[in-house]
């Protein structure tokens, strides 16, 4: 089956080291464009740390944020959003809190942190975001319409454990999973990439057979079941390797591009 869908994850997976698009990544995904396949994004990122790498490779097709919580055009307009339970927020902020853990809050489009770590500081870095410290009592209050939450491990080996315990603790209430070594993500039962990918290629006419989906961490595991053929990086964890359809080369070798133009181009 022809491939008319193209859905690529950011971190390890278009994006190297660096936080850069490769001039043969964005080579790739252009020349699949200009044979008509559909080519968009699907992000544990924020629409504002996103959308510039969608404008650079001069997307039009609506991107997947917040690990498939709001689906923007370029232009701001919103296609769908879901959002925690305020109380299911609030409760998570909290128990976070009550542990010491690093958890940050999207809300309206913005970043928000009980203080500036240097949890903080790495995830702005990484994200080319700033975010702003309002302390605990003023995340609670922004829980309301809350996209997602992360929180950060102290260290990769606590990651899978801190998953669990959030997982047990909240079961029904939220959807947790790591997206990288230190990063736990939550957000709203029943929200995830491959849903909105799916809704997405729907909406232009497009099966889910005929979609190819590229990750490397954990929260990419749906997008890739989902999708006719689920790529893993060569830099992809274990898991994802395993439920992959195939396995390109990794983030820093222009995996993504690999992939295109074998199966697509």
């Amino acid at each position: 089956m022809a491939i008319r869908m193209i859905v690529t994850d950011l971190d390890g997976t278009l994006l190297n080291g660096s936080f850069q698009i490769s001039p043969e990544n964005k080579e790739a995904l252009q020349a699949a464009a200009a044979k008509g396949v559909l080519v968009t994004l699907a992000t544990g990122r924020m629409y504002r740390s996103a959308r510039p790498y969608a404008l650079e490779l001069g997307l039009n097709a609506p991107i997947i944020t917040y690990n498939g919580a709001v689906v923007k055009s370029t232009g701001g307009d919103v296609l769908f959003a879901s959002y925690l339970e305020a109380a299911a927020a609030k409760a998570v902020l909290q128990y976070c809190f009550q542990r010491s853990w690093y958890v940050q809050l999207y809300q309206g489009g913005d970043l928000y942190y009980a203080a500036a770590t240097a949890a903080a500081l790495a995830y702005e870095q990484s994200a080319g975001i700033k975010g702003m410290a309002v302390g605990q009592a003023g995340m609670l209050a922004r829980a309301t319409a809350a996209p997602k939450l992360l929180a950060v491990a102290p260290d990769s080996l606590r990651t899978d454990a801190m998953v669990a315990e959030l997982a047990a603790a909240f079961p029904g209430k939220i959807a947790v999973m790591k997206s990288s070594p230190l990063y736990i993500e939550v957000i709203a039962p029943g929200v995830s990439k491959a849903a909105a990918m799916l809704s997405l290629a729907a909406a232009h006419g497009i099966r889910a057979d005929e979609i190819m989906a590229l990750g490397d961490s954990n929260n990419d595991l749906s997008m890739l079941r989902a999708a006719g053929l689920g790529i893993a990086m060569g830099n992809a964890a274990e898991s994802v390797k395993q439920i992959a359809d195939a396995v390109t080369t990794d983030c820093e070798a222009d995996g993504v591009a690999a992939a295109v133009r074998r199966y697509v181009l």
